[in-house]
């Protein structure tokens, strides 16, 4: 459920302007690799990874709750390899973080950062496979840098932002 409602919710950066309003700038992307890792910050690479793939499910089978919509033709677009990712990439970042209890900002980035790199090697290799059958006619620099090299940054910032909110939320849960 965490990752459905974090798939709707646009990240952005606000910030006040100099009549003491607040100003609100968008950045490219959402909060969907986010609620996945904080799933598996949270709950450990079991519970994280199986609701990755209940994620999936969802998306493709039931609701549109994919960034571009939904259902099974999803696994033609070039972003479900990115999507794929999240499967790994949940295990990953929960068996790291069960594997050392010391909860903080820099072990849990780094876990966040990882597991996020996972996301992006698989969504490469899925654009690298899908350009070798011809099913997309984009250049597949082009698919990279928009699918990738933009939208890194952003995520990178985020998962600092999860890693923070998930050792807040581990001691006021008293999750060990």
């Amino acid at each position: 459920m965490l990752i459905i409602i974090c798939s709707m919710i646009p990240s952005s950066i606000i910030y006040p302007q100099k009549d003491l309003s607040l100003s609100i700038i968008p950045l490219q992307s959402n909060w969907q690799i986010q609620g996945v890792l904080l799933t598996s910050l949270l709950c450990g690479p079991q519970v994280g990874t199986i609701s990755a793939i209940s994620y999936l499910i969802i998306g493709l089978f039931y609701l549109p709750v994919f960034h571009g919509g939904g259902s099974v033709g999803y696994i033609l677009t070039h972003e479900f390899g990115y999507l794929l990712g999240f499967i790994p990439a949940a295990w990953l970042c929960g068996l790291l973080t069960k594997k050392n209890t010391k909860a903080n900002l820099i072990n849990y980035s780094f876990y966040t950062g990882m597991s996020l790199c996972v996301v992006h090697i698989i969504g490469i290799i899925y654009l690298i496979i899908g350009k070798v059958f011809g099913n997309w006619l984009e250049n597949l620099s082009d698919l990279i840098l928009i699918n990738t090299f933009i939208p890194f940054p952003t995520q990178l910032l985020l998962c600092i932002a999860i890693s923070l909110l998930s050792i807040f939320l581990r001691r006021v849960l008293i999750i060990k």
